[in-house]
């Protein structure tokens, strides 16, 4: 078995026999996409502890039943991972993101990396190894974390300077319409700011949308 992602990974070593899942209570979503093993991965996640919220066979209906049911964790069975199966965990990854763990049994790179940029925290082939089910969705689970972690850290950095963009121009329009130096501009609009109890970066998000309305175009 082996495990592929973004960048190269160890495959996780084998459970002991009959050793507790440590993420009691897992909730998982089966999806069978073609390889209908499902019912043994099924029968080794309750055996290691976890809840099965649902197993489903049209892709379609990823993304209703893990706002539904909510999962912790979504695992796909597939022979060779299906175009819609791809898309709806692309939309999945971009709305609602979980841990995705995939098995399959085609090793080829391209459905693999395909597999990887529509969300998939952990692609696994080369056969099913039950034993090895607790360890893979840790991994899983690890690595959709840590994404998860850096994605929100790039959103805040990109809403820090689309915040100082904004008073940037704020700014400009103070000085241009007020004829207030840069200085001066700066703490009008700060003093505004803090006479309507606002974000400076609100404030200057209005005096751009009044001048877009007095001056449009």
């Amino acid at each position: 078995m082996s495990i592929d992602s973004t960048a190269p990974l160890t495959s996780p070593p084998t459970d002991e026999p009959g050793a507790p899942l440590p993420e009691l209570g897992l909730r998982v979503l089966l999806i069978d996409d073609g390889a209908h093993r499902v019912q043994l991965i099924r029968e080794e996640l309750v055996r290691r502890g976890c809840e099965v919220v649902g197993v489903i066979e049209q892709a379609t209906l990823i993304h209703d039943c893990v706002l539904r049911l909510k999962p912790d964790v979504v695992i796909v069975d597939s022979e060779s991972p299906t175009r819609d199966t791809l898309e709806n965990l692309a939309t999945l990854s971009a709305q609602l993101p979980h841990p995705v763990v995939m098995f399959s049994e085609d090793a080829s790179s391209a459905p693999m990396h395909r597999a990887l940029k529509a969300g998939v925290s952990a692609y696994v082939v080369a056969g099913l190894q039950p034993e090895r089910l607790a360890s893979v969705l840790q991994v899983a689970i690890a690595r959709f974390e840590q994404d998860l972690a850096l994605r929100q850290e790039l959103s805040r950095a990109q809403a820090q300077l689309s915040a100082r963009k904004g008073i940037e121009r704020a700014k400009g329009i103070l000085m241009s319409e007020l004829g207030l130096d840069e200085d001066a501009a700066y703490k009008r609009l700060r003093r505004l700011a803090m006479d309507r109890g606002q974000a400076l970066a609100e404030v200057a998000e209005r005096i751009i949308d009044a001048q877009s309305l007095l001056r449009p175009g």
